[in-house]
């Protein structure tokens, strides 16, 4: 007698060696899961962005490869989609998708406030729940904490009226992190969203442990620093222990070093390709890395 992931472990490999589609990882073992520490709300670690990647023409054939990637995406039992208005049309693919494919209700749907008044934030969540088809967000951040006191400000008003379940601020340049850090100290959010990767590792210094110290959950953006890392990685072999984690991809590595913080809650790749999310989401199962090998990363593109 085996058990059923030895079962499926061994029909992937036999699927590989047959050259037919291996069984996905979510097939054995569920994704990762970390709490939101305001609530205990579990969310995968594992979430997924839009910038880029869903800014695309409608009826493309982009838009209809995004299709398999939502469904690859929840088939993992993942949840966190992050988007912004500012992001050209990414909240009008995002919601068509959504709502023709009835996957509203597995999403734990956060996007933006980006303005520069209290007038101009209204219209504009206003408009968001229009594009995304929902009468209510799971998550409201303000952009780059723009005009951060008036929009954090409506944020909490509009979770009060039970139209926001979370709030939170975001930014992805080391640049605003102690500013970031000031407004998390002062206002304790909900979350945060920062960026962090294994080239950038400035959050670690302030906004990483003050996250932990408060209670905020941290979405982490910007791990691949733009895909700039794969190309840095183009010729070179994983690290020797990557399989003793659970690696088998750069992709992975890059999403498990920020997942290994303590004080890390979710990451947000983006990608319009379907293969490409069925690897991020390999990043969400096995051990996470430890100091050692969290250093030799630093050291390899620090």
């Amino acid at each position: 007698m085996i058990d059923r992931r030895t079962f499926i472990t061994a029909s992937s490999l036999a699927a590989i060696g047959a050259g037919l589609p291996a069984m996905p990882l979510w097939a054995a073992q569920a994704l990762q899961q970390r709490p939101i520490p305001s609530s205990g709300e579990m969310l995968p670690v594992i979430g997924m962005g839009t910038s880029g990647s869903f800014e695309v023409k409608p009826g493309s054939p982009e838009q209809l490869a995004l299709r398999d990637v939502l469904r690859r995406f929840f088939d993992a039992g993942a949840s966190v989609i992050d988007t912004s208005p500012n992001y050209s049309n990414a909240e009008d693919i995002l919601g068509e998708l959504l709502v023709s494919q009835d996957l509203r209700a597995k999403t734990f749907l956060a996007t933006k406030l980006a303005a520069d008044n209290r007038a101009a934030g209204e219209a504009q969540f206003a408009q968001s729940l229009q594009r995304l088809h929902s009468d209510r967000i799971d998550l409201l951040q303000v952009h780059n904490l723009r005009d951060w006191r008036t929009q954090l400000g409506l944020a909490r008003e509009l979770k009060a009226q039970g139209k926001v379940r979370y709030i939170g601020v975001t930014h992805f340049l080391d640049t605003a992190h102690d500013t970031l850090a000031d407004v998390v100290k002062a206002e304790k959010p909900d979350f945060l969203q920062i960026n962090y990767s294994v080239a950038s590792t400035h959050a670690e210094k302030r906004v990483l442990p003050m996250a932990r110290d408060l209670g905020v959950a941290v979405i982490i953006n910007r791990a691949f620093e733009d895909g700039k890392l794969f190309a840095q990685v183009a010729n070179r072999a994983l690290p020797t222990w990557a399989a003793q984690v659970g690696v088998s991809s750069w992709a992975q590595l890059f999403l498990k070093f920020a997942l290994s913080h303590p004080a890390v809650t979710v990451v947000i790749p983006a990608t319009g390709k379907p293969h490409r999310q069925s690897d991020n989401l390999g990043a969400g199962y096995g051990a996470t890395l430890d100091q050692a090998q969290r250093d030799e990363l630093k050291a390899m593109f620090g």
